[in-house]
């Protein structure tokens, strides 16, 4: 039964993903940007299903369970996570509109006049996306085999959510994605509310005795800055995933898609009211501290399919719950793997290999991409062993690196190519030696150290080296500035 209820949920997402894209033009402008065409509806769950995935329904429990109180540090990004959109977000439109951009790159290395920029902000976005495309399929697969008691194998699990993610996304590219995303955006949300009350009320008896019996066993899970997460270690994960949330070029380049800026502008208001949706996620894994002992899992993330296993609960509850997880999941994949793609073939492979690639094969040589990213993100899922929130916040730490850049194509006239691309190589290398080579100084997140490195190095090239012409840059900095019904 959980097994026919999966399938049943992946089947009607698959459809409704493929129908999205019937009828509809095959221009890289539609496939990338739905013809900038999207409205509010469909823009708030387009942008609020691309950051609510695995990470929400597992990683976000799985820190809530393993890490307490320091798992807030997700409900204050989610709620301010786009509020830097109302900066830039317009800016991105306007440009895009006038100027036919349809990814972030574009905007800027066009701004720095630097086709080697481009390629560069393309390898670090797609580097960055695998991890992220990885995220949401081991999520899935986790989901697929530990509620069906392991008759699905984790390699199996994976393989199948990648395939019906890459099947509607290499068909109705950001359209489908729209789509399917209202779909899982509501039915995640539902299951969210029902499991985060029901949970704490089966296990404790209601969210205060929850909290009340935490407070007894271990306080030390309601206080952050305790040993689960220094304060240093907490504020830096807020900050940087903040100010690195709409640096992800497939959020950046839904500025892109909405049909105006009202709706841009309404998407921005509208959407901290989707973090709530986190707190009933993070009650899920309260619930578990006292009830599930330590060492009962191979990892934290898997802290809610292995409670509703120990419950009883009838199959078509746990098939339920599966394809809510799944919701999540692929409501992420879908929009990333579809940006990663998108990047590669107009920041990277347009401008390194064939400038002049036609409409019809750009979306060709797009469709490609997202078969070999998404298999790459496959790999890494499968052998790879870091948790999901681990691997979120390593790839935001080389995504913030675009901020400087950002900043600098609408606000500093004074910035140069061989600026932005020296303080782009800096501040990722630092990002990397961090993350990866040793650990960070005072805890602070490998990303900050990064992002002032790299905005150092900016400011003091771009003083040091030939300015561009006035007149291109002012089309930028001053252009961007005015809605498009005032010119």
């Amino acid at each position: 039964m959980v097994l026919f209820i999966v399938f049943l949920y992946l089947l009607l997402v698959l459809f409704m993903g493929i129908r999205a894209g019937l009828n509809k033009d095959k221009s890289i402008e539609e496939y990338v940007a739905a013809s900038r065409s999207l409205n509010s509806f469909v823009m708030y769950f387009l942008m609020g299903g691309a950051i609510y995935s695995a990470f929400a329904f597992l990683g976000g429990p799985g820190w809530a369970y393993s890490r307490g109180a320091a798992s807030f540090y997700i409900l204050a990004y989610c709620a301010m996570g786009l509020l830097p959109w109302l900066i830039w977000g317009p800016r991105a439109y306007r440009m895009g509109r006038r100027y036919n951009y349809v990814t972030q790159a574009e905007l800027i290395s066009d701004r720095f006049e630097s086709k080697t920029l481009s390629a560069l902000m393309a390898i670090v976005s797609i580097l960055a996306f695998i991890q992220y495309i990885a995220l949401q399929l081991k999520g899935m697969a986790y989901v697929l085999n530990v509620t069906t008691d392991g008759v699905i194998p984790f390699w199996l699990g994976a393989l199948i959510a990648y395939s019906v993610v890459l099947i509607y996304v290499l068909t109705s590219g950001v359209r489908g994605v729209a789509w399917t995303n209202v779909l899982q955006g509501l039915f995640m949300m539902l299951m969210a509310w029902i499991l985060g009350l029901w949970l704490p009320f089966r296990f404790h008896g209601g969210i205060l005795p929850m909290f009340q019996k935490i407070a007894e066993v271990d306080p030390t899970h309601l206080i952050i800055g305790q040993t689960q997460m220094s304060w240093a270690a907490f504020s830096s994960a807020v900050w940087i995933s903040v100010l690195g949330f709409t640096m992800w070029p497939h959020l950046f380049m839904k500025a892109y898609t909405t049909k105006s800026e009202k709706t841009l502008k309404k998407t921005i208001t509208l959407y901290p009211t989707f973090a709530i949706f986190m707190i009933p996620v993070l009650f899920i894994g309260f619930a578990g501290i006292g009830v599930v002992a330590e060492g009962t899992l191979a990892s934290a993330d898997q802290i809610l399919p292995y409670m509703l296993t120990q419950l009883g609960l009838p199959p078509v509850i746990l098939g339920l719950v599966a394809a809510a997880t799944l919701a999540a999941a692929m409501s992420s994949s879908d929009t990333i793997t579809h940006g990663a793609a998108s990047v590669y073939t107009m920041d990277f492979h347009k401008k390194v290999f064939n400038p002049h690639l036609s409409d019809q094969r750009s979306v060709l040589v797009t469709r490609i991409a997202v078969f070999i990213f998404c298999s790459i993100a496959y790999y890494i899922a499968v052998f790879g062993a870091q948790s999901l929130v681990a691997l979120l916040l390593g790839a935001y730490g080389s995504i913030v690196q675009f901020l400087p850049l950002v900043t600098a194509t609408f606000f500093w006239s004074r910035a140069t190519k061989q600026g932005a691309i020296a303080g782009l190589l800096v501040g990722v290398l630092v990002n990397f030696y961090f993350s990866v080579l040793t650990t960070t100084p005072l805890e602070i997140h490998a990303g900050i150290w990064g992002l002032l490195v790299n905005i150092i190095v900016l400011v003091i090239v771009s003083m040091l080296t030939k300015p561009h012409q006035e007149e291109h840059v002012e089309k930028f900095v001053f252009e961007s500035r005015i809605p498009l019904d005032q010119v």
